[in-house]
């Protein structure tokens, strides 16, 4: 069942970073668009990837994640150094998370208040997580 789990947890992973890296690719192009339709597809798009995709991935993967903790226990995670700084990693993943849906939201008022280049830059900011969290829980350092 564990393995089951797991493969779940990681089908929603990878689910969640599609997201997160599409997700500020569309701001990027957002925030050069002139037309009005351009701007409502680009709103639609938007909602849609993280309302409909990106936030019921990552709600699965925490999902699945506590799951496998549950199976394992908490005195697994208190001996386990690794999974104690993944977890980290996933909490500020989560906060990303969170800042793109309110950048997401500013888009949708019509509000964005940053450049085509600011959204070039956070899209590889899930690079620096994915990475780390990867290495820790297939390498298992500490």
């Amino acid at each position: 069942m564990y393995l089951w789990i797991k493969s779940l947890h990681l089908v929603s992973m990878v689910a969640w970073f599609a997201g997160l890296f599409y997700l500020p690719r569309l701001y990027v192009y957002h925030s050069a668009a002139r037309d009005e339709i351009s701007i409502a597809r680009f709103k639609i798009m938007e909602r849609r990837l993280y309302r409909g995709i990106t936030t019921p991935s990552a709600v699965l993967t925490l999902g699945f994640g506590l799951w496998l903790i549950a199976l394992k226990g908490l005195d697994w995670v208190a001996a386990t150094g690794w999974l104690q700084l993944k977890l980290g990693l996933v909490g500020v993943l989560v906060v990303y998370h969170l800042y793109l849906g309110r950048l997401g939201a500013r888009f949708a008022a019509d509000q964005n208040a940053h450049s085509e280049k600011f959204y070039r830059i956070i899209n590889e900011l899930p690079v620096f997580i994915l990475v780390p969290v990867v290495i820790l829980a297939e390498v298992k350092p500490f």
